[in-house]
């Protein structure tokens, strides 16, 4: 049951707010600091090992449709406990989101649960209500990409976009690779097995566990050193001193010997840059090329991080070090007149950034209520707007003089039975 149950103004019950992430789920109440459960976002199926990712494109729809069934039927069931008739519902979803997965996500909501009315928030967007700001460049370092996005004056410039597949899974890969490769395992008989001859491969969660208790990002110097040692030909460049070495217990019975080469290198993928001389530090920088040349120095001056990525210790520091470092190369020092690079410090950890932006922006009713798709508007067109679109009616509405359009939703204070 929700903080302030009842206290808003005509006692309309507050708004379920989800951020359904690749890798984790954040679920919430509107107007609430924080969500009540951060979970996996994957289900088990009867009869295979593995939990089925939630998240996924490449599948067909009627597929993703039983996933998304079971998978919100947990979350309103055994972590909200709360009627899904009685809520509206704010989705906080990437701009590069599938149409094919957020109509399907609808359906769901609206044909199976039966909410009164969903709204699609870009996070990119929710993320700069916590700040109270409303120009920013935005990055989120998820799970399975690094996004960037600037937002001028409360609206995102989707023609100035950049993503790379640098986040959580290649670190998670990368960190799998070193592992087999070097780690050891020590069993009750038997000191310093090959990890490879214990186990085939390493489970996700271990992986996801390991990186978060033993990983960590180097400083700009160090890093530059260590990838120097990695693409080292002529073996000249002389790698830094290792961090201590990690026993990490995997069960009862065997420990894991995490190198100390491996806790501070495998970061460094997100900071390399690969043939195209791309890497986290300048999608920033490139994507603040892209925008007007009058938007720039604002919006260098208010970055902000989101994401789980983000929360890795020293990324932060590391990430504004590089930048610095960069817009002193001729690539950037000719073209890119600011020189002011500034982060903002959002009021929750990088990974609820954007929930709570949704969880504020959901507790605005008479903003929400304008803003938001109803279920009578989706039966009788069948579709779900985009964001940008959800102030303007449809085009067939307005050529079409003797229809009435549906409303996208009744405010919260309307008379309107």
């Amino acid at each position: 049951m929700p903080l302030y149950e009842g206290l808003g103004s005509g006692g309309e019950k507050t708004a379920v707010v989800i951020d359904l992430g690749a890798a984790f789920t954040k679920c919430g109440f509107a107007g609430e600091t924080g969500p009540r459960c951060v979970i996996p976002s994957e289900i088990k199926k009867p009869g295979v090992p593995k939990p089925v990712k939630v998240v996924q494109y490449n599948i067909n729809t009627e597929e993703l449709y039983s996933y998304l069934k079971e998978f919100i039927h947990m979350l309103y069931f055994r972590h909200l406990l709360v009627n899904p008739r009685d809520r509206r519902v704010v989705i906080v979803e990437s701009v590069l989101c599938p149409s094919h997965f957020r109509e399907t996500l609808t359906r769901v909501l609206f044909k199976y649960f039966e909410v009164p009315s969903v709204l699609f928030a870009p996070s990119h967007l929710m993320s700069l209500l916590t700040l109270g700001i409303n120009s920013a460049m935005v990055l989120d370092c998820g799970y399975t990409e690094s996004l960037v996005l600037p937002i001028y004056e409360g609206i995102p410039v989707l023609n100035c976009w950049g993503a790379l597949p640098l986040g959580g899974k290649a670190i998670h890969k990368e960190l799998e690779y070193q592992l087999l490769e070097q780690s050891t395992v020590d069993t009750g008989a038997t000191k310093g097995q090959s990890l490879p001859s214990v186990m085939g491969s390493v489970p996700e969660d271990i992986i996801e566990d390991i990186k978060v208790r033993t990983c960590f990002v180097s400083d700009l110097q160090r890093g530059l050193k260590i990838q120097a040692a990695k693409f080292n030909m002529d073996g000249s460049a002389e790698r830094p001193a290792f961090p201590p070495d990690v026993d990490y217990p995997l069960d009862g019975e065997k420990i894991l010997h995490v190198n100390g080469a491996i806790r501070d290198s495998v970061v460094e993928i997100l900071f390399e840059q690969d043939n195209e001389e791309q890497s986290v530090a300048t999608l920033i920088l490139d994507s603040l090329l892209q925008c007007p040349i009058d938007t720039r120095k604002q919006l260098a001056e208010n970055l902000v991080v989101i994401g789980g990525t983000a929360m890795l210790p020293g990324f932060l520091h590391r990430l504004m070090a590089e930048i610095r470092y960069l817009v002193e190369k001729p690539k950037y020092k000719e073209t890119l007149a600011a020189k002011a690079f500034r982060v903002h410090n959002p009021p929750a950890k990088p990974n609820c950034v954007a929930w709570l932006g949704g969880a504020i922006f959901g507790a605005l009713q008479d903003i929400l209520g304008s803003r938001s798709v109803s279920k009578e508007y989706y039966n009788q067109t069948g579709r779900i707007p985009d964001w940008c679109c959800l102030n303007n009616p449809p085009l067939e509405m307005i050529f079409d003089v003797g229809k009435t359009p549906p409303p996208l939703m009744k405010r919260a204070f309307s008379t309107e039975k």
